[in-house]
């Protein structure tokens, strides 16, 4: 998921006005200097990776018992940890790869979210159309980011004041909602269950996010290059 750990090879105005920035960066600096020196970015990188799998297999499992979910719970804490504190350390330890971790980075938040919700989609308490179809908007707001930084020099960090701790606390939430209320909640037919409600309103405010914010920045970039 993309972070405030990101990096790019130009200078940019990065954008973050998610509710938790300021404490989570109070968090990773004091972990940073407490971390072995054989716990290196790219490992950490690794970690988050890994962490993304083990959500995938706590859900894909839940069918057998909701308790596998657990797994899942334990998987975004390590997604987390790994996703946020790569270029943290990074920069800690002044030995950062500005091209390489911008590249890296946010080509492993592409399979990230895939893998997040292709396992939720695998699972008895959301469809896998709902699932792919937020996945679609996320992956929209992603590439609205990505070419805004190319375009006006500014990185986006957080839509709505969410950015992706924000949204990693909405879907532990949600997993223990599914925990609790079991894959009936809400049902109001034999396919389509109050998660699949839930996910799929998601999945309209991120495409329509995405739809809004493209607008406002083809608006700014006409009024820049309009000719006189």
């Amino acid at each position: 998921m993309t972070d405030e750990n990101s990096h790019i090879p130009e200078p940019l105005d990065r954008i973050q006005q998610n509710v938790l920035a300021k404490g989570e960066r109070r968090l990773l600096n004091w972990i940073c200097p407490r971390l072995p020196m054989w716990v290196t970015p790219d490992r950490l990188t690794g970690f988050g990776v890994f962490g993304a799998f083990v959500i995938l297999v706590g859900y894909a499992l839940s069918g057998l018992s909701f308790h596998w979910m657990w797994l899942s719970i334990a998987g975004y804490v390590f997604q987390w940890f790994g996703d946020s504190l790569d270029g943290s350390i990074a920069r800690w330890r002044k030995i950062e790869r500005p091209r390489f971790g911008y590249f890296i980075d946010h080509s492993v938040d592409g399979l990230v979210i895939l893998l997040i919700m292709a396992g939720m989609g695998m699972s008895p308490y959301v469809r896998m159309d709902a699932a792919l179809f937020a996945t679609a908007g996320y992956l929209l707001l992603s590439i609205h980011a990505y070419l805004a930084a190319r375009v006006l020099g500014e990185f986006k960090l957080s839509y709505l004041n969410f950015g992706p701790t924000e949204l990693r606390f909405v879907l532990i939430g949600l997993t223990l909602a599914m925990m609790v209320l079991g894959p009936d909640a809400g049902r109001t037919d034999a396919r389509t269950s109050g998660f699949d409600w839930f996910v799929g309103a998601a999945a309209v405010v991120l495409n329509t996010l995405f739809i809004w914010q493209t607008l406002v920045t083809a608006r700014r970039l006409d009024r820049i290059e309009r000719p006189n």
